[in-house]
């Protein structure tokens, strides 16, 4: 009787392997690759509103070699009650055969690309990379910008503000355990003269940051992807338009960047990250310095990066279930 290989043959992945297979520099190159590839399709994001507040994300992506689909759902009712907000898959086939090879596990991929995307946006922009990094939010996602810049850019020093003390006190001990001093600091704002480089990771329900940057600040905002969310101030977001200059990550912010759109900007007008990465070489002479503010809406094309970097690094011993056919019984 022929063997069946299980599920788990194929490349069920749990939120450990999943993020072994996304290395931090390594994603964020993967990014900055497909970013260059005219064989990249990626249809715009379908979100359906669920009961009691929740959404279903559904976000398929495309090259020449992979397909996938990125299902997850997002559930804010879930905080506190020690389920995650964000659950689900990312699904990998293979174009040629048809075989799914990977299924990820969606809020790894999620973490991981997004901060990976602000570490591509940082690398190409900011001005003071080692940091003091501030981080605005002790979630998935702070955690998550921490790892990705004391890996991919060498910053040692984290500071961290939320409005849990529990949970900033806990980030700050996972971002020694990385190697890096951290801090807890109660405001942003006041924190701001002293962190060249911040990420802002919070839910999007609130102004969280306000003050005027630095001239050499870095940005990178998260946390608002829907045009009623928002973390910065409109105040913070005209200042930086006016003095420096404003990445967002997609084209899609057009509809979803909610601080950027509360501020009355022209969105539509600014610069993408990946006209960053195509035009890296003349930037600096062509933008002088100042603030930066990198915007983030998310994208399903940081999920295929994802799931092609994740084909790549396949271990060992999943590469070996991998070519099991058949098998007597």
């Amino acid at each position: 009787m022929p063997f069946v290989p299980s599920f788990a043959s194929y490349g069920l992945l749990d939120a450990a392997a999943t993020a072994e297979r996304l290395p931090w520099s390594a994603l964020a190159d993967e990014i900055a690759a497909l970013l260059q590839d005219n064989s990249v399709v990626v249809p715009q994001r379908a979100v359906l509103p669920l009961a009691q507040g929740g959404s279903l994300f559904v976000m398929p992506a495309t090259d020449q070699t992979v397909a996938m689909t990125k299902l997850i759902t997002l559930t804010p009712g879930n905080a506190g009650t020690g389920r995650p907000s964000i659950q689900g898959d990312v699904v990998v086939f293979d174009i040629a055969t048809g075989e799914r090879r990977l299924v990820l596990h969606g809020p790894t991929v999620t973490a991981r690309r997004t901060a990976a995307a602000s570490l591509l946006a940082a690398q190409r922009l900011a001005q003071v990379p080692q940091g003091p990094l501030l981080i605005v939010g002790a979630g998935v996602q702070g955690l998550a910008h921490a790892e990705a810049f004391i890996h991919g850019l060498g910053v040692r020093e984290v500071w961290i503000t939320s409005r849990s003390r529990a949970s900033a006190e806990a980030l700050a001990a996972q971002v020694q355990a990385l190697g890096a001093q951290a801090r807890v600091v109660p405001d942003a704002d006041a924190a701001m003269p002293h962190c060249p480089l911040i990420a802002t990771c919070t839910t999007g329900k609130a102004v969280v940051l306000s003050a005027p940057p630095r001239p050499d600040t870095f940005i990178a905002a998260v946390g608002a992807f829907t045009p009623a969310m928002v973390e910065l101030a409109p105040g913070l977001c005209q200042h930086i338009a006016q003095h420096g200059r404003i990445v967002v990550d997609t084209s899609d912010a057009l509809h979803e960047a909610g601080d950027l759109l509360q501020a009355g900007l022209h969105v539509a007008a600014l610069p993408t990250l990946g006209d960053v990465v195509r035009d890296h070489r003349n930037a600096a002479l062509k933008h002088p310095p100042g603030p930066v503010l990198f915007k983030s809406c998310g994208w399903a094309g940081w999920d295929l990066a994802a799931a092609r970097l994740a084909l790549r690094h396949a271990s060992p011993a999943l590469a070996a279930m991998d070519s099991v056919t058949a098998t007597p019984a």
